[in-house]
């Protein structure tokens, strides 16, 4: 599957709702670079046979990935930065010149970027999900030194470990839980995703100064930043964090930092 030109991909499944071609063309063709980026719909089944062909593809620079394969795709690739011991989820595979694959994570800074200029230290934080993006979520929040963490999962059980892991402290309660008090809450899940269930939740419990920050981007508008803007509550959408990590991941693929100052295109672009 060699190509003219060097080229990466964002693997998931489903992947058609991919919005990562949108912004590496765009930073690829305002650099000037020769390249492509493509999405690649890959299923559970076919995870270990993509890698090991795009392994052997010498024009292929690596691929982000998406649900659900951030935590599989460990098994997979080197990881001389302990992705595993650390965040648990990799979201980044990068190709070396001599077939190796290195794996990575961009999701935690990406989500951060948003917040640096904030003091969260000491904050009480509510996140929503136990999945791969919510390690990455979770990892930055240990670092940026919150307060107690809630996690409402579906299954409060599979996320019990993840406070642990993280050296956070704080519960795990259901989808159907009252939401306590929370300076930030983070919905890390595929809930209000389209082509998934919405996420309803009463955000009344949540202080006039909260900020209320969804990672879903397909929509953009998701019935939570509806819900957060009703009652004036500052928010940021999952274009913040995707833009971020893509970021990271452009100059691993490319070898060059994206353009300084066209953020607001490529949002435009990104919305039309």
């Amino acid at each position: 599957m060699s190509g003219a030109v060097p080229y990466a991909e964002v693997i998931g499944d489903p992947i058609a709702q991919s919005k990562s071609p949108l912004i590496h063309s765009f930073w690829l063709e305002a650099l000037g670079i020769a390249g492509d980026y493509r999405r690649c719909h890959v299923t559970t089944d076919e995870l270990t046979a993509y890698v090991e062909e795009r392994r052997a593809d010498s024009d292929w620079r690596g691929c982000n990935v998406t649900m659900p394969h951030k935590a599989a795709v460990m098994d997979l690739v080197d990881d001389p930065g302990d992705i595993r011991g650390t965040i648990g989820a990799m979201n980044t595979i990068v190709r070396q010149k001599d077939g190796s694959l290195i794996g990575t994570n961009t999701d935690a800074a990406g989500f951060y970027s948003p917040l640096a200029e904030l003091d969260l230290e000491g904050a009480p934080v509510v996140v929503i999900g136990a999945g791969g993006a919510s390690r990455a979520v979770l990892f930055a929040l240990a670092r940026a030194g919150v307060g107690s963490v809630t996690i409402l999962n579906r299954s409060p059980l599979k996320a019990m470990g993840l406070l642990a892991t993280f050296g956070l402290k704080g519960d795990v309660v259901g989808l159907d839980a009252k939401l306590p008090p929370a300076a930030l809450l983070v919905n890390a899940s595929s809930l209000g995703m389209k082509g998934q269930p919405p996420l309803d939740l009463d955000l009344s419990p949540l202080p006039d100064d909260a900020i209320v920050y969804d990672l879903v981007y397909s929509p953009l508008q998701t019935g939570l930043l509806q819900a957060a803007e009703a009652r004036r509550l500052d928010t940021v959408d999952g274009l913040d964090m995707l833009i971020g990590q893509a970021a990271l991941a452009f100059e691993l693929f490319f070898g060059a930092t994206p353009p300084e100052g066209r953020d607001e295109e490529l949002r435009a672009l990104l919305t039309a």
